[in-house]
């Protein structure tokens, strides 16, 4: 099974889980489903990150809801292991680093964990949430980004995110180059990442570019395998590579 390996030194004991996006690059999977909800690998896409919260000890995720909210909430609340709240974006979408911003009353003054609804991992040998616990350093960091090798990463077709210097430092892709990482969609955040954040909808990018800029945004390249579920055929390569690694004795 993903994600079910050794349980994670301790770390951030709460989490977001981004699930507010209106999946329009699912279609036409997403017309009556909200993305959150596809199952992947017998499990809904949700559940893969609930799962992953909780076997790394959190005790409070906040999850947000826009697109088809009430089913979100619903399959959220009866699904989570720990204590679950809403941040609910029903009236208006927030984007990422809007949604973020919400919540922070909800996710205090301490580090957290956030993940994307729409990937999730095969384990290595070590466990990715314990990975970033462990290499997290209050002094230096606003941001640390688990990341994925752009050329290993199922069902992601894109040239890939950042670079990473010796000390983990992370910077943008040049134009028109391939990076060796992409962005899993996991990562520890404190909250300071967010002073001075504008109100109302923006991307993480804006706080992940200015992070870079103050040399506080940094990154650590995963122990296992990266699946992206953007698209309906994404599924497909994601339940492939599942099925071949169990096949193999990986998982």
């Amino acid at each position: 099974m993903i994600n079910e390996m050794q349980p994670a030194l301790a770390g951030p004991t709460k989490g977001m889980i981004l699930a507010a996006g209106r999946g329009t690059r699912m279609r036409p999977l997403s017309a009556i489903t909200p993305k959150p909800l596809i199952p992947v690998a017998g499990k809904a896409l949700i559940d893969h990150a609930l799962g992953t919260l909780h076997k790394a000890g959190v005790t409070r995720t906040i999850v947000n809801v826009h697109y088809l909210a009430d089913l979100v909430e619903v399959h959220a609340k009866r699904s989570a292991a720990c204590d679950l709240v809403i941040s609910d974006e029903r009236e208006a979408l927030l984007e990422t680093g809007g949604g973020i911003k919400k919540a922070l009353p909800e996710l205090g003054t301490d580090p957290f964990y956030l993940l994307n609804s729409d990937s999730f991992w095969m384990e290595g040998v070590a466990n990715n949430l314990s990975l970033l616990a462990q290499h997290w350093d209050e002094d230096q960091m606003d941001g640390l980004l688990l990341l994925s090798p752009t050329v290993s990463a199922i069902g992601y077709r894109g040239k890939g995110d950042f670079m990473m210097d010796k000390e983990g430092r992370l910077s943008r892709r040049e134009a028109r180059f391939v990076s060796p990482f992409v962005y899993s969609g996991a990562a520890i955040l404190h909250p300071r990442l967010f002073d001075g954040a504008p109100d109302g909808a923006h991307s993480l990018n804006l706080q992940f570019d200015q992070a870079i800029a103050n040399k506080r945004l940094f990154g650590l390249s995963m122990d296992g395998i990266w699946l992206h579920v953007g698209e309906p055929k994404a599924i497909r390569q994601a339940e492939r590579a599942i099925q071949n690694s169990t096949l193999m004795g990986l998982i």
